[in-house]
């Protein structure tokens, strides 16, 4: 077996879709045992009365069936740099689309009275022995890489930022199998090192290398200004029969990972990713907004009226304050809020954050500031659309013109909805604290939104964001 690995890897993703049909029948006798045969699960009324043989029928589709799902979700990728959390998540999202389609198919065909008990206990026997068989499979591999086998040893074309994030991966993770043996860059000196990893010679050589190397692979990571010659790199490696990657040196102009699009065969790569500009994400967030926000308005309605009545009483003014912020499409707002300071004239507010004992600030302000009560208006600028239930933060206008000069990548944060919380907020990052840590975790939430990171950040704010130390 480990020849097999070894030498080919055609062998080896073929030994694993045997795997996974021989799992998958386990999966399905064993859930049929424990229904049937065990006495464990209690029979259901009106199901199963099927013979062992039409249950055991149905393995000529269930077992090819659900190899080819597992084709689909993506379980036949190299396992070399595979997440083991990731691969989970597709053996869940496989499994139960398989369970759907099998009970669709069985109402097809009018066969009501397999049993759907079974189903799911083959449901969660296949999720259980997938993972337990993939995660020994990993092991394997990991064991056999660290003594040596399946292997795979590469050279690097061109130093650059590229070239040493690269090799500081490949350093950090020694259960991927690589092996740098070298580079090859026309700037930097013969014999430079960095981790361990020599610079070689000139990229010429290769002329030399290719021939009779016993390269797995060639990783181009020319820097930016070198790119005249990828074109004819990649062709002299191709030539050889080396199998070749590119890894673009754009660090200082993509500084996180891009998304790819294929138009009509051009590659086409956005320099951010921004899940919120696909319109399916926009409308389902605004849905969980409208309905977030009217459920929280009614919710928080008595602590409003009993900070109204508060703020009424104790000082002199209105007791909503509204004030000018920058949103979606850097398009501007009037953001509203319980007054929590002395009323003052517009010309007479500060250019800056308000501090630890700000004297604007009154008695029922420093409590409504300190429990985030005073942001409860907001829930109507959700609902209005001008703000999301998540998000970052909106700023005053002329804090957004001094920091897109100050701060790059600033203005990112207006490709999305700004938001009543925020991951910066959960994460300490509010009041008086650094700006340029809040728009990492900005950035961090644009570029990886999904509906269950809100949900999180939503939950982290009603057990950690509300009452926080450095809301003054």
């Amino acid at each position: 077996m480990i020849t097999l690995i070894k030498d080919n890897q055609k062998y080896f993703n073929r030994l694993h879709l045997v795997l996974d049909g021989i799992v998958t029948g386990i999966a399905y006798i064993l859930a049929w045992y424990l229904r049937f045969e065990s006495g464990i699960v209690a029979i259901e009324a009106g199901t199963g009365f099927y013979s062992m043989e039409t249950y055991f029928t149905a393995l000529y589709v269930i077992v090819p069936g659900y190899v080819f799902l597992y084709y689909i979700f993506q379980l036949y990728t190299p396992k070399r740099m595979a997440g083991r959390k990731r691969e989970f998540y597709n053996i869940v999202k496989a499994n139960s689309f398989g369970a759907l389609l099998f009970i669709v198919a069985i109402y097809a065909i009018d066969r009501r009275d397999f049993s759907l008990s079974m189903i799911l206990l083959f449901y969660i026997m296949n999720i259980v022995l997938a993972t337990i068989v993939r995660n020994m499979i990993h092991t394997f591999l990991r064991i056999m890489r660290k003594r040596g086998y399946n292997v795979k040893y590469i050279l690097l074309v061109g130093y650059s930022r590229a070239a040493e994030e690269y090799i500081n991966r490949i350093r950090s993770n020694p259960q991927w199998g690589y092996v740098v043996r070298g580079i090859l860059d026309d700037k930097v000196p013969r014999g430079t090192m960095y981790r361990g990893v020599k610079v070689l010679g000139k990229i010429d050589n290769l002329f030399v290398i290719l021939p009779d190397s016993k390269l797995d692979e060639i990783s181009v990571t020319l820097a930016l200004e070198d790119y005249n010659r990828l074109e004819e790199i990649v062709s002299l490696c191709e030539k050889s029969g080396v199998h070749t990657k590119f890894i673009p040196d754009y660090n200082s102009v993509i500084p996180s990972s891009p998304y790819m699009e294929d138009l009509q065969g051009l590659p086409v790569i956005n320099i951010r990713h921004v899940p919120l500009t696909n319109t399916l994400n926009l409308i389902f967030k605004r849905i969980v907004d409208i309905v977030g926000s009217v459920f929280a308005i009614v919710l928080v309605s008595p602590i409003m009226l009993i900070t109204a009545i508060a703020i009424k009483l104790t000082s002199k003014g209105p007791v909503f304050f509204s004030q000018e912020r920058v949103g979606l499409h850097n398009k501007s707002f009037k953001m509203y809020k319980f007054r929590s300071m002395r009323e003052q004239a517009p010309e007479h507010e500060k250019d800056k954050w308000t501090t630890r004992d700000d004297p604007r600030v009154t008695k029922v302000g420093k409590i409504i500031r300190k429990t985030s009560i005073d942001e409860f208006p907001q829930f109507w600028n959700v609902l209005k659309g001008d703000m999301s239930l998540v998000g970052p933060r909106p700023e005053r206008p002329l804090f957004v013109e001094k920091f897109k000069e100050e701060i790059p990548r600033y203005m990112i944060k207006h490709q999305v909805r700004p938001g009543l919380t925020g991951w910066a907020q959960v994460n300490g990052y509010r009041g008086d604290t650094s700006i340029r840590k809040r728009i990492e975790y900005d950035l961090y939430y644009i570029e990886n939104w999904t509906m269950g990171f809100d949900i999180k950040i939503l939950f982290l704010t009603v057990f950690k964001g509300f009452v926080n130390k450095n809301a003054y």
